[in-house]
């Protein structure tokens, strides 16, 4: 642990795990959006990987961009991560070589859902992708909270094209709701981010999205003090050579 953290110096980076820029800077809305006011918020893209993220193929190959990611932060003394995917890749991962916090949009927003009601409901991109979502309320004890999880078979590049994605969303959210008997709705894609509270207004109630919730606990954590630790699991991963397109990732930084 370290001292108290003054708002003015405190530095969080955003990782958006695809490739794709214009979702990168709707993302940098929606978290520049929960910044404090002398918090310093960057949303940044890897330069490799897929262009989004819907499948575990996808996931797994967005891994290496994200720690490529956390690497050139950390030599810039970033404080604290968020990775803006709703599938948490590379999460452990990435707490390995940061120092401060990092946090998952998934993993954020459940939690905060489970603050505001008794049950929640996830509403996400293509229904293929509700099976990771229901392990991660596994992996994060969120089970118990976790009434159902639902597709409404968006492509996550398709959030910002379709027209009529904001009526699908809502009618999505309105049925989860009420299938489930939940009291809170948590959106399942980093996209979604900008759509929030007007699904909120039209439903009546809580809607919680991934990369606002998370930059808010970063901001805690780091104003609090706090780091990730440097002990067990999540220290620094061992270095050893890495063969071929992965050689650059032999030499990681003391996490």
């Amino acid at each position: 642990m370290r001292g108290r953290r003054t708002l003015s110096a405190m530095r969080i980076r955003v990782i958006n795990p695809n490739t794709t820029e214009a979702m990168t800077k709707s993302i940098a809305a929606a978290a520049q959006s929960a910044a404090w006011a002398q918090t310093s918020v960057t949303a940044v893209n890897p330069s490799m990987g897929p262009a989004s993220i819907e499948s575990h193929y996808d996931e797994a190959l967005s891994v290496p961009g994200i720690l490529a990611e956390i690497r050139r932060a950390e030599s810039e003394g970033t404080d604290g991560y968020v990775l803006a995917c709703f599938g948490d890749p590379g999460l452990d991962a990435a707490r390995e070589l940061a120092t401060g916090p990092v946090l998952g949009i998934a993993e954020a927003a459940m939690h905060t859902a489970s603050h505001l009601g008794r049950g929640f409901s996830v509403v996400t991109t293509l229904e293929r992708t509700t099976g990771r979502a229901w392990d991660l309320a596994e992996r994060y004890g969120m089970s118990r909270f976790c009434r159902g999880v639902h597709g409404c078979d968006i492509a996550v590049l398709d959030l910002e094209q379709n027209p009529r994605t904001r009526d699908i969303l809502v009618e999505h959210c309105r049925r989860a709701a009420h299938d489930d008997g939940s009291d809170v709705i948590v959106l399942g894609c980093a996209g979604m981010a900008r759509l929030c509270r007007d699904i909120s207004g039209e439903i009546g109630l809580p809607v919680i999205d991934g990369v606002t919730a998370a930059v808010n606990l970063v901001q805690s954590l780091v104003s609090m003090g706090l780091r990730k630790s440097g002990h067990g699991e999540f220290a620094a991963p061992p270095i050893k050579p890495y063969a071929g397109l992965l050689d650059s990732f032999g030499s990681v930084p003391a996490g």
